[in-house]
């Protein structure tokens, strides 16, 4: 069995793209490496995210939006929950989503953001950082198309304004015996077209190989793990894999200490049809693919699943 790909993608994607797309295939996940995030960016928005869960409960209460899902703002403790998990997940949110302009015609998709007043330049940073990440998954899906036989731009006006959300995730430190192996997020698999993840240094993202075992994966400092979602899992009718992944706490010291990563959940347009590409019907089964809904539907779908809609 090959390993999950690492690949740079400042080289000619038209190089790459073969690897990626194969690993994309197997494993649903792969490593990016020279993705056009400046460090010094990362840097400040881990520090700004630090800062901003350190803020007392009752401060970060203040932006929880009841009955908006989680969309924007800040998700309290004990909310989300896989779907079949019996328990919720151990984990704190704050979320980001894409700025409309005024009287945008996909403003009924997507609420405006709300900003934490208490910690300085929070929202010029996470603003560039949407922007950063946009870009960067941008050219991992031009590298997709080109595995695919697209043309290069393909995915591009699908997902322009798309209903992306960039996730400011923390796991509080855990205690006792139980410690050691505890399941931080459950097993789940992700809804959205592709997830960029920061963060993913430290030990315990595990993913599910087809063979049914847990794979660790280990990106090097500073690299993105970006993995297929079921939006596009659904386009390539399973060619590419949206696949069952978890966080599970690590052993020895860093089971005892808080973990803090970025998730950045890359969507279509909420009026975007996802239709099985042509492709990637099998003409041997040409029923055989699933039903077009629009990217908006499917969504509403997959968060009533999860207790977040």
């Amino acid at each position: 069995m090959s390993d999950i790909a690492s690949v740079s993608i400042a080289r000619p994607l038209e190089e790459v793209a073969q690897e990626l797309g194969q690993s994309f295939e197997e494993y649903g996940f792969a490593v990016i490496r020279d993705h056009g995030i400046p460090q010094a960016l990362i840097d400040r928005a881990e520090e700004m995210s630090k800062a901003f869960f350190a803020l007392p409960d009752e401060d970060k209460r203040a932006y929880h939006i009841p009955g908006g899902g989680g969309a924007r703002g800040y998700t309290p403790f004990g909310t989300e929950k896989a779907k079949g998990a019996e328990v919720q997940d151990l984990k704190e949110f704050w979320h980001v989503g894409r700025e409309l302009p005024e009287g945008h015609e996909l403003s009924e998709f997507m609420a405006p953001n709300i900003w934490p007043g208490e910690v300085d330049g929070f929202r010029a940073t996470f603003t560039e950082l949407y922007a950063a990440f946009e870009e960067a998954g941008a050219r991992v899906l031009e590298a997709i198309a080109l595995h695919l036989g697209l043309p290069r731009g393909f995915f591009a006006p699908t997902v322009e304004d798309g209903n992306s959300v960039m996730r400011l995730l923390r796991y509080p430190p855990l205690e006792g015996e139980g410690a050691e192996g505890a399941i931080r997020a459950a097993a789940h698999g992700d809804i959205n077209t592709i997830t960029l993840l920061l963060g993913a240094e430290e030990a315990g993202l595990e993913l599910l190989t087809t063979s049914g075992e847990w794979l660790a994966i280990d990106p090097p400092e500073g690299a993105l793990v970006v993995n297929i979602g079921d939006m596009l899992d659904r386009l390539t009718n399973g060619k590419l894999r949206s696949t069952t992944h978890r966080v599970v706490n690590p052993t020895g010291e860093a089971a005892y200490r808080a973990r803090y990563s970025m998730p950045f959940f890359l969507h279509f347009r909420p009026d975007y049809v996802i239709e099985t590409l042509p492709s990637c019907i099998n003409p041997t089964a040409p029923e055989a693919h699933p039903e077009p809904i629009s990217s908006h539907d499917f969504l509403m779908q997959r968060l009533r699943e999860i207790n977040l809609a």
